[in-house]
């Protein structure tokens, strides 16, 4: 009896070994980048001044009224920049569009702003998403294609009917010029999520590019768009946007 009571008690703290080794295991393998988090500050507290603009989006979406919601970083957030505007009066302003980009957002930070009330209250017809290149210093392009993926389910999650064009992470390089090469193993990913119906992969990047090479008269940083940049972009997406918002 004494000998099955320890063989009992052995198996026990085993299999408790064998749960601690599979927890910790789930959490090694836990992705980063499609984990919804809100911006953390230096004392590991969300960010205020973030927050703060995740409010404000909140507030637009209570209100209604948006056809068209752009979703992204700082590429995104610029198009309210002055050099910006001509472009956005032309394209935007006439399809009733919000502008939800706030600069240095990674995929799991959009994930946890449209989880927490930025898709509440509206409906948009059309979403355009361009997020992940602020994740390719610290995340690998399939855990950022996973964080691209899951934002995508989750809008449709929050607004079934809403059509999602999916443009690829833009070029980006180094100070000396050279192209970020992750970037194209995460859009050769999320390019499947096209599905000719509800989701439109667009990739425009190469034309932002003269000859191959990023151009400063477009990125002055290699990075964010100059006002030519921002035209360029309107331009490449406007025949798009007016077919997915006629054909629904």
């Amino acid at each position: 009896m004494r000998t099955i009571v320890r063989q009992l008690g052995l198996l026990a703290g085993l299999l408790s070994i064998s749960v601690a080794l599979t927890a910790a295991w789930a959490g090694e393998k836990k992705n980063p980048a499609s984990t919804p988090s809100p911006r953390k500050g230096k004392d590991g507290q969300p960010d205020a001044n973030w927050m703060k603009r995740h409010d404000g989006f909140v507030e637009i979406a209570k209100k209604g009224g948006v056809d068209v919601l752009l979703l992204g970083d700082s590429i995104t957030d610029a198009w309210r920049q002055k050099a910006a505007k001509p472009a956005w009066d032309k394209l935007f302003e006439p399809i009733q569009s919000a502008n939800f980009g706030i600069g240095g957002d990674q995929t799991q930070h959009v994930l946890w702003r449209i989880q927490n009330g930025e898709l509440d209250g509206i409906k948009p017809k059309l979403v355009m998403l361009m997020i992940g290149t602020n994740n390719t210093g610290g995340h690998s392009a399939e855990q950022i294609a996973e964080g691209i993926t899951d934002i995508v389910k989750t809008i449709h999650q929050k607004s079934p009917a809403s059509k999602i064009l999916l443009l690829a992470v833009f070029p980006r390089a180094n100070k000396t010029g050279d192209l970020n090469t992750k970037i194209p193993e995460i859009n050769k990913i999320t390019a499947k999520l096209d599905n000719g119906k509800t989701v439109k992969y667009l990739d425009i990047g190469e034309k932002f590019l003269v000859d191959g090479k990023m151009s400063k008269d477009i990125m002055p940083d290699y990075l964010h768009l100059s006002g030519r940049g921002y035209e360029i972009w309107g331009a490449a997406v406007t025949p798009t946007i007016h077919a997915m918002l006629k054909n629904r």
